[in-house]
């Protein structure tokens, strides 16, 4: 499936029968309002056909194609200064930012506004011209429920050497997760490429078709009351969507606390994925000098540690 400006995917036998505005929600991520505007519009056809109604039902082998970017923002964000933001650095080039859990770092299908990037704008308005303009000032992203460090360019030169430095793995990105059992190898490496898949589009999975990925594993301590989990460091060598999630998940360990990918459990509920960006280390595009920050555990997080022996 190629998601993007176009996506064209034949429905599998578990979507037959499904309406078309929920399939196009399902293999987009978008909201189901924007899917049905997207269909009313034109921008669906079905077997060839462009059609217009949500209502309409799928059947297994149809050829479902989208003419418009689902994940393109209708409107450009906008300063909002009444997102808080906990700033560690900030200088010509770059800010570092402490991001909190639940906080959204860029607009997209069901975030429409009050994310990361409405936040600084506000604080500093020149980030609308740096990078994409849906997402000015961003060079890499965590997940809604993750916490921690992310380094933000401020200026167009900034940008293109940290997306430079991403791509050949020059910038440090550790994180802690706790998670489910204890690890046979106390580290490792997992080299496995994820995509997305096939099955639920709103999942990412170890794909051979996928993108390369590799995460590097440490335990740190081990638990066994009142659960059996374990505390990682986990660095990554690459940066995928959900990287670390599907990484974990795939070699039997999801990450405590996260529903998406095997790890809520009844037994030991928890608010979000126990997933925090816990240190970053990259080199100052301007000065060439190497930065490093670090973030201490989250007072959720750090109480669920005092939950356990």
């Amino acid at each position: 499936m190629t998601v993007g400006p176009h996506l064209s995917e034949e429905v599998p036998a578990v979507l037959d029968g499904e309406r078309l505005d929920r399939l196009i929600a399902l293999l987009t991520g978008c909201s189901r309002s924007e899917a049905t505007d997207l269909v009313r519009a034109g921008n669906v056809s079905v077997a060839g056909h462009v059609v217009t109604k949500g209502s309409h039902h799928v059947a297994e082998g149809d050829v479902v194609e989208l003419s418009a970017d689902p994940h393109r923002v209708a409107e450009l964000p906008t300063a909002d200064p009444t997102v808080e933001l906990v700033v560690v650095h900030e200088d010509h080039d770059v800010i570092v930012i402490d991001k909190p859990a639940g906080l959204v770092v860029h607009p997209g299908p069901g975030h429409a506004d009050g994310t990361l990037v409405h936040g600084l704008l506000a604080r500093y308005p020149e980030l609308a011209g740096v990078g994409e303009p849906e997402r000015p000032g961003l060079v890499h992203r965590l997940d809604r429920g993750t916490s921690g460090l992310l380094v933000v360019a401020r200026t167009p030169d900034a940008h293109a050497d940290l997306v430079g430095q991403l791509s050949t793995h020059a910038v440090e990105r550790v994180y802690t997760a706790l998670v489910w059992r204890h690890p046979e190898h106390p580290h490792g490496v997992i080299d496995a490429p994820i995509g997305r898949s096939r099955r639920d589009p709103l999942r990412m999975t170890v794909a051979m078709d996928g993108r390369e990925s590799r995460t590097h594993y440490a335990v740190e301590r081990t638990f066994t009351e009142p659960v059996e989990v374990a505390l990682l460091t986990c660095e990554l060598e690459t940066g995928r969507t959900h990287q670390i999630r599907v990484h974990l998940s795939s070699i039997g360990h999801p990450v405590v606390g996260d529903p998406l990918y095997g790890g809520a459990r009844q037994n030991f509920p928890m608010p979000r994925p126990f997933l925090h960006a816990r240190r970053l280390s990259f080199a100052h595009p301007g000065t060439g000098e190497t930065l490093t920050f670090e973030s201490p555990l989250p007072a959720d997080l750090a109480e669920v540690l005092e939950r356990l022996d």
